[in-house]
């Protein structure tokens, strides 16, 4: 065990036995664990600290980000004066996602047939 482990092992063993860890939100309740077993081990803990933080990994932004540009297409006409802008906006996250290895099908709503389809089949 590396060093800093024992020493973190020794402080907590020492607060429980003070009592410092009594009378906290959700003693007693079972842990919601999410689940994370599609994030490499490496990066776990880096993404569930950006998670508590607020904050989302680059890509998850890009997407959310992308998702929100389509949103707002869908809701203006092509010829609106905005439309150009957003709609060049919107390809160029595309092609960032592309090429961090996203799939943009979530953009076209491909995904969402082919879900519609497989369940219609089953």
């Amino acid at each position: 065990m590396w060093l800093v482990d024992l020493w973190a092992e020794r402080h907590i063993a020492d607060a429980q036995r003070n009592g410092e860890f009594d009378n906290l939100p959700g003693q007693g309740e079972p842990l919601t664990l999410d689940d994370d077993s599609a994030v490499p081990e490496e990066l776990r803990s880096g993404y569930r600290l950006l998670k508590n933080a607020g904050c989302l990994p680059p890509e998850l932004e890009q997407r959310k980000e992308a998702m929100a540009l389509a949103d707002l297409l869908k809701g203006i006409h092509k010829e609106d004066e905005r439309y150009h802008e957003l709609s060049r906006r919107l390809a160029l996250m595309e092609l960032k996602l592309r090429q961090a290895g996203i799939s943009t099908d979530f953009l076209r709503g491909e995904y969402a047939e082919k879900l519609m389809n497989r369940f219609n089949e089953e």
